[in-house]
């Protein structure tokens, strides 16, 4: 596999332009000339309809299941987050949304020119390599979150400047799915960057790494809904409710791994006991 030929390169470049027809082309007025802007912006574009769509679309899904459908199952009625709380958590997420876009237009610009270890197709490794590839992507990915999490928490410049304005969402009823992406863009951009750094380390799947860096949408809208599924190793919501309100435990990401072996893992189920007791 020669990923850095400009036949291979085309590969990416075709993918990219193939989801900017699907979302511009389909959404934009007849009347808009996408085509004529420079390709980044074509991307960035792309990446802001998208994004903010998916964010509004999971982020009202969830809440009218939860809160209204599910009423008192879920959440009690008591801890529901006020409907100013949600407004004010989707208006700091817009603002952001512009920001956060220009990482995976970054990462598509560098893959798209050959600086990366990115592959087009799953057939050009094999699909044991590519599960292999994908294991060691998720886990330097988790490690970097993991980290940058805890920097943001331990460097006080940061926390006061950054990820206190993700941290003002303390309590049970302050925090809805829609926290999920209710950050500094600074802040926001940063937790990101382990996913790109990793495309340098590791060969990744080019579809791959921009689903999950879309999925990252979904995921922060889960963990921001206080609702523990109890399914390990997974860092669900249970454990991310913790970090809020106690803000040294449970910086991980999609596991409970990272805080299990530095030492800052604080078990929902635990906490359940000692209220009991």
């Amino acid at each position: 596999m020669d990923s850095g030929g400009g036949d291979y390169l085309k590969l990416f470049v075709d993918e990219t332009s193939f989801y900017n027809r699907i979302v511009l082309g389909n959404l934009l007025p007849a009347y808009a000339s996408w085509e004529s802007l420079p390709r980044p912006l074509q991307t960035w574009l792309r990446n802001c309809i998208g994004g903010t769509a998916l964010y509004l679309f999971s982020g009202f899904l969830w809440c009218f299941y939860i809160y209204y459908l599910k009423r008192n199952v879920y959440v009690p009625k008591d801890e529901i987050p006020t409907r100013k709380a949600i407004l004010l958590q989707i208006y700091v997420a817009m603002k952001a949304m512009p920001w956060y876009c220009g990482l995976p237009t970054l990462s598509e610009y560098m893959i798209e020119n050959g600086w990366t270890r990115c592959f087009s197709r799953i057939s050009d490794v094999g699909w044991p390599a590519y599960l292999v590839y994908l294991s060691i992507y998720l886990a330097l990915v988790e490690f970097g979150i993991y980290w940058m999490h805890r920097e943001l928490h331990d460097i006080k410049p940061l926390y006061k400047y950054l990820h206190a304005t993700h941290h003002i969402y303390n309590k049970q009823n302050t925090l809805s799915p829609f926290a999920g992406l209710a950050f500094h863009p600074l802040d926001g951009i940063l937790q990101a960057v382990p996913h790109v750094i990793a495309l340098f380390l590791v060969p990744t799947h080019f579809t791959t790494h921009i689903a999950l860096l879309f999925i990252e949408g979904v995921w922060t809208a889960n963990i921001h809904d206080c609702i523990h599924a109890k399914v390990w190793p997974v860092m669900g919501a249970g454990y991310h409710t913790i970090h809020h309100t106690t803000y040294r435990h449970n910086y991980g990401h999609y596991t409970v791994w990272m805080d299990w072996m530095f030492g800052t893992l604080r078990d929902p189920e635990d906490d359940e006991s000692k209220k009991v007791m």
